[in-house]
């Protein structure tokens, strides 16, 4: 798929993920001081909805938005890496959001927040494994 069409189809997911944003930008709880990055986006609900979660959530859904669209750019044919499987790019994308998790948990157990440094390690792993697994 190319041409005129897949632009479109790019610029129309990238309008409603911009969209989305400014919606949960727009509903976030605020302080005197800006946003309330720790208040509930949804008073006395199941979950502890805060902004930092949905963006996280928001995030996993653009990634696996933009895996679907560079597998109907450029078609691949699954390789071979360090573990000897294998893996096309959505396996290396679950890998590696599985991977980023235990180093998170990791780092929480023996650092405690914040977790700036754990960031940076989980995105040195993210790029060792699409690069070499």
């Amino acid at each position: 798929m190319a041409g005129r069409g897949f632009t479109l189809l790019c610029l129309g997911i990238a309008a409603v993920f911009a969209a989305i944003l400014g919606v949960l930008l727009a509903v976030s709880p605020r302080t005197e001081d800006g946003i309330d990055w720790t208040g509930q986006l949804v008073e006395g609900g199941w979950m502890a909805w805060t902004l930092p979660v949905a963006l996280f959530f928001l995030a996993i859904a653009a990634l696996l938005a933009l895996m679907t669209l560079l597998a109907l750019r450029f078609p691949e044919t699954p390789r071979l890496g360090v573990l000897r499987i294998e893996t096309t790019r959505g396996d290396r994308l679950f890998i590696s959001l599985l991977g980023s998790a235990f180093i998170c948990l990791a780092w929480l157990f023996f650092f405690g927040a914040p977790l700036w440094g754990a960031l940076v390690a989980c995105l040195v792993y993210a790029v060792a494994v699409f690069r070499w697994v």
